[in-house]
Parts: structure tokens; sequence; C-alpha cells
């Protein structure tokens, strides 16, 4: 095991994260010399004595080991790239599961309201299992409502899912959602940024909602109050300039209004499914979505002269030649011209000179088994 580790293992003990005073500090002397001087308490550095004085690695290590975690660090192989991009990149990632790297490559991050209605977790579940069935890793934060919904679907047809947590590793959090984060663990992975045993402070779920935008390809919020903290995730997902998909609820509806809003001022794209999300988030052609069409009808390819004609026959009844050209307002020939197409492609009969629309084919009754 590597000084590095070791020393970024510490500082996620040690420092908060996004301590821009310490992230200058590594970037500038590297994570070794940086533990060294908070140690030392130098260059106004005494502020963590309290958790120096605390801090005990081997022991985060051997609790870590316990729960089949392990600690990934900036230049590992399974270290997402993406989470380069952050301003300020966690010091360490803790994880247990499967390899980051693999899990972020094709990834999509749902979020929502804690406070969810049947509504937003109904459509969070069917998102999360069709985003997973068609190979997307479903990335949230295992909290009530939409998170644990999109985790759901996802393991529903056992899928890939990612859990990031504000708390430490070992500690499931919510502790009623325990089970459900361990089957996230065998499924996919789930991650923490902060050291065993850490607490969930405030704080760090708005940290955490910058990883979750970092290390996936787009950031869809399922359902969102106008304070919701998904729309902090859907903020770091902007500066980070990943797209934002938001799903429209009901217009009376108050869980839906942080969505709506994103919509209104064009920095979320209105998606209703999975396809629509990967086009938005995937790679330009490979997962580009034909637009959504009506039923095709009778006529629907129509030059304007044969749709004018075809609209003027009746389905019941028979009309002359004459009194098509009187409706339509186009010249006998014309219209002789029209019908002897739409006879050729089965559009329109003719009995005695008269014409009409064919008779739809009659539905056949149902048998004795059906």
């Amino acid at each position: 095991m590597s000084d590095e580790l070791r020393a970024r293992a510490s500082l996620s003990r040690v420092v908060e994260p996004r301590d821009t005073a310490i992230a200058q500090l590594v970037a500038t002397v590297g994570p070794l010399e940086t533990l060294e001087r908070i140690v030392r308490g130098h260059g106004g550095l005494q502020r963590f004595a309290p958790r120096v004085a605390a801090l005990d690695v081997e022991r985060d290590l051997a609790i870590a080991s316990r729960v089949g975690a392990r600690v990934v660090i900036p230049g590992d192989p399974e270290w997402p790239e993406s989470l380069n991009e952050l301003a300020i990149p966690p010091w360490c990632l803790w994880v247990r599961g499967d390899s980051l790297e693999r899990l972020a490559r094709r990834s999509v991050a749902v979020v929502g309201s804690r406070m969810a209605t049947s509504y937003g977790e109904s459509f969070a579940a069917d998102l999360g299992a069709s985003l997973a069935s068609r190979g997307w890793t479903v990335v949230s934060g295992a909290a009530f409502g939409i998170d644990a919904a999109a985790h759901r679907g996802a393991l529903a047809v056992d899928g890939p899912t990612v859990a990031v947590l504000a708390s430490g590793i070992d500690r499931a959090y919510p502790a009623a959602h325990k089970q459900l984060i361990e089957r996230v663990a065998q499924a996919g992975a789930v991650l923490s940024e902060v050291a065993p045993g850490s607490a969930p402070m405030k704080g760090r779920f708005l940290h955490r909602n910058r990883i979750i935008a970092a290390m996936t390809a787009g950031v869809v919020i399922v359902e969102a109050g106008l304070r919701s903290g998904s729309l902090n995730t859907a903020r770091h997902a902007e500066e980070l300039l990943r797209p934002i998909a938001a799903v429209p609820g009901p217009v009376t509806s108050m869980s839906s209004a942080g969505c709506h809003q994103a919509i209104r001022d064009e920095r979320a794209t209105l998606v209703t499914d999975a396809a629509e999300v990967i086009e938005l988030v995937g790679v330009m052609g490979d997962d580009s979505l034909e637009p959504p069409r009506g039923p095709a009808r009778p006529g629907d390819a129509l030059g304007p002269a044969d749709a004018a004609v075809f609209e003027a026959l009746p389905v019941r009844g028979w009309m002359e030649l004459d009194r098509i050209a009187l409706v339509t307002t186009m010249a006998p020939l014309a219209v002789r011209a029209a019908l002897a197409r739409l006879e050729d492609d089965g559009l329109a009969r003719c009995l005695e000179g008269r014409w009409r629309k064919p008779t739809p084919p009659r539905k056949a009754p149902p048998s004795c088994g059906e």
C-alpha cells in the first residue's frame, strides 16, 4: 500500500471535502507534504488539531477491509477520469463493489425529492430499470424517495447501479436502506469520499452531489420541489457542462415545481422515458432517437391533389366525379387522374362511375379460446 494512498486516506479523515486551502496545498506540494504540514499545525493549519489527535489511518483501513471496501485514489486504473474535471476532486474514494471506471464509463444520474409522490417513485423505478436494461449504470444517492426508487429499478433487472454516500462507507444512511445499499454494492458499487464512521452531515450531502454529477454523462431530475437538494446536483452538472434532463409532473404538483422551473429556464431538457434520456446523454449518432410519430393513417404520404380528393371521398355512400370536382374545386380531369392513382393504391373504390373510400376490414371475432 503506497504512502500516497495512506496520506489521501488520512486527508479524508482530517479534512472536509472541498476545503479550498487544502486543495491548493495538495496541488502545490502533493498529499504527503500536505498531511505533514497539517500534522505539524504550521501555517495556519492548527484548526485541524482535534482531528489530527484522533487520526488513526490504520484503523480506518482495517474497518474498510472488514466491510469489503478499498481506497481508490487519482491515478489508479479504476479512478473515473471525469472526477478530475471537478475544481476540487475527492482526496480519495472508499469503494465497495465493482470497478468504478467500468461502471462510470456509461452512466447517468437519476435524482429527485426525498418526499417523492407515488408518481415520482413509479417513474424513477421504471426509468432505472429501462436505463439499466440498456446497459447504462444508474447513479444516485441511496436516499429516500426518488434515489431509492431508481436504485431498485436497476436492481429489478439485475442491472448496474452506484450509490454515492454522504456518510462513511461502513455506515448505511439512511439506516432503513441498509439492505438496499448491500444489494447495490453487490450489483454495482457503493462509494464515499469521507473516512469510515463519518456522520452524514448536511454539508457532506451537498459535497457528494458533485461526485454524482461528475462521474456520469448527465443528470435526470425525476421530481423536485423548488428547494430540492437534487437541484444542487443539477447545478454541479451545469458547471461541468453535463446535460440535464427533467421529468414533467402534474402542473398542480409542488413536488415537480423545480423540474418545471428548470425546463422553463431552459436549464433542463424535458424527457419522458429512457430512450429520450439516452439520446440526451449518449453519443451523437449512436444513441439518436427517431422523432415520435402518431399511428400511421391511410393517405399520410399523398401529395396535395390526391390528399384533397381522398379527403372528399365518403366512407358510406358513393360520390360522382362531378360532385368530387365541386367539393375539391379541382378540374374534372385532375380529379379523374387523382382517383386513378388512389384506386391503384387501394385508397378508392369505383362502382358504376361513382366513388368512395374502401371499407375498412372488419376485425375477426374472438375465437372460443380467447
